[in-house]
């Protein structure tokens, strides 16, 4: 069973879980969220039908009609789930992760994630402690469901006109095909743009630098004024700028204040994960944000956004949550405001590049693994050597620890499934950034062995 996590249900098909999971998953989900309701959708990974038919013989033998939607980003589903009142959906995905995987995303009411810690925790005790799995008397039915016309009218909301700018887009073969041409039209350049879930020109995964090459040269060989590539899911987007420099999701935090504060007003909290840059709240609490920080992962910051009526979040990973769209984080969505915002620029003489400038006021170490057996030993001793030597302005210490300096902060923080501390450190200048970071690893290799 070790591809429960504490977001969603995800690992390599057939190795971390199997159809039986994805049956027994489907059985006892109407019960855990009191449906008999469930919309489920998935995406074009090889296993993902499989998956989906064991799935719905689950929930359909356990008395729950199930409205299937069919191919669909992950958003999609958020969209379906919140906007048709489903007490229960499941997207069938493994997101930005190789062919081989695949899983399930499990939302509630409103679209609200179901994670280890509030509904999948339950589901696998009951998988794992053998409860049996009767068939109901009355068995549910299944309808399929197009959704596509109203999830794109909710999308064109947020058209603008981008004739003025070259975009340049990689889809990365997955789920952002499904939607890329019609929202954005054929004038920008395209790659990649055809889902194919055997995913044969890179992983869909546009955190790891080389998955991102391709775009980068587009932009370059073409001459746009800004680069976007999606995840697998598409609940992910992220950005590449004119001269070809790949922007840091967190920063796209900021850029957004020009739209939603800028040209909306719509002044309030905005939500941004413990890993963050310092140069996002520095940027937009000016312009009248209240910056609130908070814990990694969909199942932390939908949750949070929602409870503080956020305007808008968003991830070092590229996620980006919209109190318009439910609470929840969608790639295309955020796209089409940061390419609006874009266009403003260039009718401005300005260039996004020139904006991330602006915005970027720190050296950044990027996120470091160090794979270390004794975490919390290990995440302690590091808070322990540097709040020694200096006092902290502010210490965050959910979700592993966040520690600022007057002239740097760093974050480490526990992996979720593998012996991993994932570390990231800021500072004003890079002397400073990399004496730190020397500090850090000369620590973890000394005490604790570290790779």
């Amino acid at each position: 069973m070790g591809a429960f996590h504490a977001y969603d249900i995800r690992g390599i098909y057939n190795v971390d879980f199997d159809k039986d999971t994805a049956y027994k998953v489907g059985f006892f989900l109407p019960e855990l969220l009191g449906t008999d309701r469930v919309l489920v959708g998935r995406d074009v990974r090889v296993s993902s039908e499989e998956i989906r038919d064991y799935l719905v013989k689950g929930l359909t033998d356990a008395g729950a009609d199930v409205y299937d939607i069919g191919l669909s980003t992950t958003p999609m589903v958020y969209f379906g789930t919140a906007n048709y009142g489903f007490k229960a959906s499941v997207q069938i995905t493994a997101s930005h992760n190789p062919p081989e995987y695949n899983g399930m995303k499990v939302s509630r009411e409103n679209a609200l994630p179901v994670g280890l810690d509030n509904g999948l925790g339950q589901i696998k005790e009951w998988i794992e402690s053998g409860r049996p799995t009767p068939a109901a008397e009355k068995r549910g039915v299944v309808h399929s469901m197009d959704i596509r016309e109203d999830y794109l009218k909710f999308l064109g909301k947020y058209r603008s006109d981008l004739s003025g700018i070259k975009i340049a887009f990689d889809l990365s073969n997955g789920m952002a095909c499904l939607f890329a041409h019609e929202l954005f039209g054929d004038g920008p350049a395209y790659i990649f743009d055809e889902p194919d879930g055997t995913f044969p020109n890179h992983e869909p995964n546009p955190l790891v630098h080389d998955n991102v090459r391709a775009l980068e040269k587009l932009v370059l060989d073409c001459g746009a004024d800004v680069g976007v590539i999606y995840d697998g899911d598409a609940d992910r987007v992220m950005f590449v700028d004119e001269r070809g420099h790949f922007i840091s999701p967190d920063l796209i935090i900021a850029v957004l204040g020009h739209y939603f504060i800028g040209e909306r007003g719509e002044t309030g909290i905005v939500l941004q994960d413990i890993r963050s840059s310092k140069s996002v709240g520095e940027y937009l609490a000016p312009m009248g944000a209240k910056m609130h920080t908070w814990k990694v992962g969909r199942a932390f910051a939908a949750l949070k956004l929602r409870e503080l009526n956020g305007v808008w979040g968003g991830e070092l990973a590229g996620h980006y949550y919209f109190r318009d769209f439910f609470y929840s984080d969608s790639g295309l969505l955020a796209s089409l405001i940061v390419l609006h915002v874009v266009a403003d620029l260039k009718k401005q003489g300005k260039t996004l590049g020139g904006l991330i400038d602006t915005i970027a006021r720190y050296r950044n170490s990027g996120e470091i693994n160090f794979r270390i057996e004794d975490k919390l030993g290990a995440m302690e001793a590091l808070r322990e050597h540097f709040t020694a030597q200096e006092t902290p302005t502010a210490v965050m210490d959910f979700d592993g620890y966040r520690v600022e300096f007057p002239d740097w902060w760093f974050s480490i923080r526990p992996s979720n499934t593998e012996p991993y501390l994932r570390f990231i450190c800021e500072a004003v200048s890079d002397g400073l950034l990399q004496a730190k970071i020397k500090e850090t690893r000369d620590l973890f290799v000394s005490r604790f062995d570290a790779k």
